[in-house]
């Protein structure tokens, strides 16, 4: 997969927007000041979707976070995706950050795995497992495996995913993208070295979860 070139608005909204203000300028067209909260409605349909580029920081072994949001697990855990005990690192997104995924190391992804689910709170610990998700499992060039799992919340309703078993993802390569609300789960070895803790604030690339 080629990277994506970030044109600030995400390619995955452009339907939504094109769509919300055509609607919005025909109400006022007709209705004048009626129309207020649908402009409303589309400025959060723009923000939603919004796509910055982000610039990769120079940190040896780093386990960049794959999204934006709030940090709200860390923990020693079961990675079911890799079959292996490992560090758990959370990362909450809702309706207000920037929702593109991009690849927290450099690697190879092993494979990727689909799995049909639920679409409870994704604040919640059990959306991890009861959701519908998408794994991706990536060997770094030291050999180290990384998984990086795409988690719908209580409104997304479509994880998309932009890359397949085989591929060689870099790091803050944008890899998928997931509508209104949901978490991304990143399960690293356990000897990997947390740098955040529950409650931080992170972005996607530009913030360094971890290090092997």
């Amino acid at each position: 997969m080629k990277n994506y070139p970030h044109p600030i608005i995400a390619r995955e909204g452009w339907f939504y927007i094109i769509i919300s203000f055509a609607v919005s300028s025909a109400v006022t067209y007709k209705w004048g000041i009626w129309s207020l909260p649908l402009w409303l409605i589309s400025l959060f349909v723009l923000q939603f979707f919004r796509d910055p580029g982000r610039v990769v920081p120079d940190v040896e072994h780093a386990v960049l976070s794959p999204a934006d949001g709030r940090i709200v697990v860390i923990e020693k855990t079961e990675d079911i995706y890799g079959k292996r005990e490992a560090l758990k690192i959370s990362v909450f997104m809702n309706v207000f950050n920037v929702h593109s995924n991009r690849s927290p190391v450099d690697g190879k992804v092993e494979s990727v795995h689909y799995f049909p689910g639920k679409f409870v709170n994704a604040d919640l610990d059990k959306a991890s497992l009861e959701n519908e998700r998408n794994a991706l499992i990536i060997k770094t060039q030291n050999g180290q495996t990384v998984t990086c799992v795409q988690v719908a919340g209580l409104i997304a309703r479509r994880i998309l995913c932009y890359v397949s078993g085989g591929e060689i993802l870099q790091k803050g390569q944008r890899f998928g993208f997931i509508r209104f609300g949901s978490r991304v789960d990143v399960y690293l070895p356990l000897s990997a070295r947390p740098k955040v803790a529950v409650g931080d604030k992170v972005y996607a690339t530009e913030t360094v979860l971890a290090e092997l």
